[in-house]
């Protein structure tokens, strides 16, 4: 029977059976009202995580560039033609090795010739710095046996006021003279020991001027040798290459200056790496030489490098109204090529704490009195705790947990009307009501 019937027929009905069926209709419709109300219940999902015994790591993160790259550039300043090269691409070569010979052109002549004139007269004056020491030790002992006699002649006018040179009484202008003679030579002394302390650094310094003009000599010389130990690469040498030198004139002085040129690189892959990165003011007060550093570069998105912090300057520099203080990252030995000017992301860590129970740090509700959700046999209620230091994800629970404890970090109410998006007998699509968010942990429906 269709309505249409059924209408006809209550129409034709007593009242006494249109009474019963308007019951037994409100009746039916009230039951299915309260079904679908019931099925619309909104449900709750939890986001849960366990309190564990665990390492608080506090760190700072801040962006970069390598400044130093682990390969020596083979570099020369000879110009003429390539005779004869030693080596290839791929070759491992010891420090000073023959890498290459050129026959040199006149002015290449005339700078060798000269770069190793320089070199011999800076080591005549290394040798002289050592002889100069040793005339300056002589005359430190003999500055403090001249103070030894001056005491000695003092003391025996104070003991004696006879002079046992004129065997009479000292005059006033004797007396003077002996307490003058005391007073100048303990100044000549500390004059002396001045000069043979400092005739250390004249020597480091002359010895630094020898090496410094033995390099120049090699750059300018027909041989060019291996500056370092390591892999060659990059070597753009081969017999009967022609070398230009690379010259430019001196605004000041109006001479010739010739810069050295680069024909290769040598890699060493056990040497360190230097990284430069700028922190803020707010961060530079928590960094502190030899903190631990992880890195990451965008050439090798799969590595995670380590090392520590080297320095720190405080000095620091501003643009734009804002300051940078870089600080130096000395990375541990690798086994990659990394370059200068390539990008890096550091992490310094500041600081370390072990052996603390740890929850995440959305777990925790309240700023004056803090608390937490436990959910435990399948009902939640709310617990204080008492919280010490955080990181950006962790916190550290003093009090009020323990470990295994589940905690809620997220909370999500959605009806079960959205789920199939069905429409109520009545009208009306179900909405969905949701709140928090969906941190990474375990997840629990509410009952």
């Amino acid at each position: 029977m269709n309505l249409k019937h059924l209408i006809q027929s209550l129409k034709k009905s007593s009242l006494k059976h249109k009474i019963i069926f308007l019951s037994v209709f409100i009746g039916l419709v009230f039951l299915l009202k309260t079904v679908i109300s019931k099925n619309n219940q909104p449900q709750t999902t939890y986001q849960t995580s366990t309190a564990q015994i665990g390492n608080l790591i506090s760190s700072i993160s801040a962006t970069g560039t390598i400044t130093s790259g682990n390969y020596s550039n083979i570099t020369t300043k000879a110009s003429g033609t390539v005779t004869k090269v030693y080596v290839t691409n791929g070759h491992t070569v010891r420090k000073g090795q023959k890498i290459a010979d050129i026959t040199l052109d006149d002015y290449a002549k005339e700078r060798q010739t000269a770069a190793w004139v320089t070199y011999l007269e800076a080591k005549e004056t290394a040798l002289e710095s050592v002889n100069q020491q040793a005339v300056s030790d002589i005359a430190m002992w003999q500055a403090r046996q001249d103070i030894l006699d001056a005491q000695d002649a003092y003391d025996d006018m104070l003991a004696d006021n006879t002079n046992p040179a004129t065997h009479e009484a000292y005059t006033e202008g004797e007396r003077t003279i002996i307490i003058k003679t005391l007073d100048q030579t303990k100044k000549a002394f500390t004059v002396a020991e001045a000069k043979y302390s400092n005739s250390k650094a004249d020597i480091s310094y002359a010895n630094a001027k020898v090496a410094s003009a033995y390099r120049n000599y090699q750059e300018n010389s027909s041989t060019i040798v291996a500056p370092d130990t390591g892999l060659i690469s990059d070597l753009s040498l081969a017999p009967g290459l022609l070398l230009n030198a690379n010259s430019s004139t001196s605004s000041t002085s109006g001479a010739t200056i010739v810069s050295a040129q680069t024909v290769g690189k040598i890699n060493n892959t056990t040497g360190q790496l230097i990284a430069t990165v700028n922190l803020t003011e707010i961060d530079v007060v928590k960094v502190k030489a030899n903190q631990k550093v992880n890195l990451t570069l965008d050439a090798y998105p799969d590595h995670t490098f380590t090392g520590k912090v080297l320095a720190v300057n405080t000095s620091g520099s501003t643009n734009s109204g804002v300051t940078n203080y870089p600080v130096t990252i000395i990375l541990d030995p690798l086994e990659v090529d990394i370059y200068p000017n390539m990008a890096v992301s550091a992490d310094i860590i500041t600081d370390i704490i072990t052996d603390v129970l740890l929850v995440p740090s959305t777990a925790i509700k309240g700023l004056t009195s803090t608390s937490v959700d436990v959910l435990k046999d399948g009902s939640v209620s709310s617990v204080e705790v008492e919280i010490g230091q955080t990181n950006d994800s962790q916190t550290i629970v003093l009090s009020g947990l323990n470990p295994g404890d589940v905690v809620v970090t997220s909370t999500i109410t959605q009806d079960k009307s959205t789920s199939t998006d069905t429409a109520s007998p009545f009208g009306g699509i179900g909405t969905n009501r949701s709140s928090g968010g969906m941190p990474a942990g375990g997840m629990i429906r509410g009952l």
